[in-house]
């Protein structure tokens, strides 16, 4: 399987993680990439760097002033007296037609949705290369069927212009719109244990790309404000968005039920690509513990996504530190690969 990595998103190394109230490291740490690497090569992954193919790509999803906000954040908020170490929002406008402030601490509270997004010295230059690596395995899709981006840091809770839980630039999103460029018919699959909100807003109101997303029911799971299941898009794209929320320890025979649900809709669409955003912590291991996917279960995931027999770009999300993870992208790839 064609695979693109760059080592040098492991320079993003974010330190502050809230939780109930209580800071802790952040689950989202460099080390998944090398984990994850591991993974992926154990499935015969042939991994490359991925071409840099500049700012258009990313603009396409994400706004100029979110972009320019990004690359200028850190420098900006070493110059406040007193700072701490990383960019980390203390308030947050009550909706998105707010005023846009020019200070950088209100501009921080506009564009992080929460405080597990904090933007270290080289969060804009790992998220940068992080969309490239999903760029390049679009771009793979023409000679290959399927692709795998190692993407670190995640992106399917980045919004057009808005940073939140990990996530600064939404990879999947990107990728998704540059197929669409192409004339490809695109539909987004994600699977990761949290709702893909950032891609769901990306794409509210957009038919040309389905949305579908299988997580734990955000009533009492993150990002809580979005993923249910009344939520089915806005104006041109109503129902281009499905949300299919599961109960917290859904296992795999369970899961692939909802799966079944998910494929009857992306074939109802038409789809003639596919772009799976790739979570790992639906793992029963998993340090979220939303989910009970067992490592085979994985193999059964990707192989019944793999009998849509669509060119199928993965896109790695979530799956955090455990001594599954690897093993988990080693099950899934090699179930995608064997169907």
């Amino acid at each position: 399987m064609k695979a693109f990595v760059d080592t040098r998103q492991a320079a993003h190394n974010p330190q502050h993680f809230m939780a109930n109230g209580r800071i802790q490291p952040s689950p989202e740490a460099p080390a998944r990439l090398d984990v994850l690497q591991a993974g992926a090569l154990a499935a015969g992954c042939e991994f490359g760097a991925p071409p840099d193919a500049g700012l258009g790509p990313i603009a396409a999803v994400h706004s100029p002033e979110y972009i320019r906000f990004l690359q200028n954040i850190y420098a900006r908020w070493q110059r406040i007296d007193g700072a701490g170490a990383e960019v980390i929002p203390n308030i947050h406008p009550a909706n998105r037609t707010d005023s846009y402030p020019l200070s950088a601490t209100g501009q921080s509270g506009y564009h992080q949705a929460d405080t597990a997004c904090p933007i270290g010295e080289h969060t804009w230059a790992a998220a940068y290369l992080s969309a490239q690596c999903a760029i390049a395995g679009a771009d793979a899709l023409a000679e290959n069927r399927v692709a795998y981006a190692l993407c670190r840091p995640p992106g399917h809770h980045a919004f057009g212009d808005m940073a939140g839980g990990f996530c600064f630039l939404n990879n999947a999103a990107i990728a998704a719109r540059r197929l669409a460029a192409q004339g490809k018919r695109v539909a987004i699959l994600d699977v990761d244990v949290h709702h893909g909100n950032g891609t769901q807003g990306i794409f509210w109101r957009d038919p040309s790309v389905l949305t579908v997303s299988l997580h734990a029911d955000p009533a009492r799971f993150y990002p809580f404000f979005w993923g249910h299941a009344h939520e089915r898009g806005a104006g041109d794209g109503l129902g281009h968005n499905l949300n299919l929320p599961l109960p917290r320890g859904t296992d795999n025979a369970a899961y692939l039920r909802a799966l079944g649900k998910a494929l009857e809709r992306i074939a109802a669409f038409g789809a003639d690509t596919l772009v799976v955003a790739l979570g790992l912590d639906a793992h029963e291991a998993d340090p979220f513990k939303g989910f009970a996917i067992t490592t085979g279960g994985f193999a059964e995931i990707a192989a019944t996504i793999a009998a849509l027999r669509l060119p199928t770009l993965l896109v790695q999300e979530g799956g955090y530190l455990s001594e599954d993870l690897g093993r988990n992208l080693t099950s899934f790839l090699t179930g995608f690969q064997a169907a």
